[in-house]
């Protein structure tokens, strides 16, 4: 696609910000599918990805988009195979994401609370820790777009449970 950079460093880069940020929560987004993409090639791919843990992974299916070079490139992938290989990366975000979060429980955080929620009939807030992570705590104060220490006592699916 046409990247300037290699692998190996994008993988320095990584280094390089995690010995530098204490718990620095990295994310990529990742295409699916590309014009030509190989199993080979996807597997390489997802290797990489694996070794390096993004706490977070966005995954995106090729589409053609009219008028552009790639829609017209031969190889075309199969929409079955992207949406295994979407699946495959999806489960990997999920999994890494889901053990950096269970680095927190028992950890106080600085919290920025951005919303309501109900669910089960109990009110919470949800916001987002310094490094993107997200918290819910249950309460029915308004804490919209304050900011609070939290202590994290669960996680939730991906999401963080404060007290």
């Amino acid at each position: 696609m046409n990247r300037r950079y290699t692998t190996e460093q994008f993988e320095i880069g990584i280094k390089l910000l995690r010995n530098a940020y204490t718990d620095v929560a990295l994310t990529t987004d990742v295409i699916v599918g590309f014009p030509g993409e190989t199993d080979e090639e996807f597997n390489t791919t997802y290797e990489f990805l694996k070794r390096v843990k993004f706490y977070k992974m966005h995954i995106f299916k090729y589409s053609q988009r009219k008028g552009t070079r790639a829609a017209v490139m031969p190889n075309q992938i199969d929409g079955n195979v992207k949406e295994e290989r979407s699946r495959k990366l999806i489960e990997l975000s999920d999994k890494n994401e889901k053990e950096y979060n269970e680095r927190y429980i028992g950890r106080e955080v600085e919290v920025l609370f951005e919303e309501p929620h109900v669910e089960n009939g109990k009110g919470y807030m949800k916001g987002h820790t310094t490094n993107y992570r997200v918290v819910k705590l249950e309460t029915n104060e308004n804490l919209e777009n304050k900011m609070k220490n939290v202590k994290i006592i669960d996680l939730d699916g991906l999401e963080l449970i404060g007290s």
